[in-house]
């Protein structure tokens, strides 16, 4: 089984809310939300891949300094593993705007489980209740 890495960021405001985005219309798993991020270029370190993909989807920027790792998710779809570390992140600059088309929510932690999402992202809920 194909096994894919890819990198997530939990975005946490002022007022201890987490940033969701919605997957667009023609991508896998369309129409969940997820926490921010992406997959890694070849050579890529995790924290590189996340700074590049909050630049790309929401036009922040985001100092490595500023990213905590938090947990990871380990999941098998049907046809891919997927390993997912989740990292937090309280500061950053700019505002977080939909640069790729996809609509932002932005969810206080214990509403998250409103919000339907990817079975690999599920699990992470509990991390982020218990830390807010």
């Amino acid at each position: 089984m194909k096994m894919v890495l890819v990198v997530a960021c939990a975005l946490i405001d002022a007022d201890g809310r987490v940033l969701l985005a919605q997957r667009p219309e023609g991508k896998t798993l369309a129409g969940l939300w997820e926490f921010p991020g992406g997959k890694l270029e070849p050579g890529e370190r995790p924290e590189a891949a996340l700074i590049r993909e909050l630049h790309e989807e929401l036009g922040i920027t985001v100092k490595e300094a500023c990213l905590a790792p938090l947990t990871f998710a380990s999941h098998a779809y049907d046809d891919f593993h997927l390993l997912m570390p989740l990292y937090i992140c309280r500061r950053w600059e700019g505002l977080a705007i939909s640069t790729e088309g996809q609509n932002l929510a932005w969810v206080r932690p214990n509403k998250l489980r409103d919000y339907p999402m990817p079975a690999a992202d599920i699990p992470l809920i509990p991390h982020l209740t218990g830390l807010l």
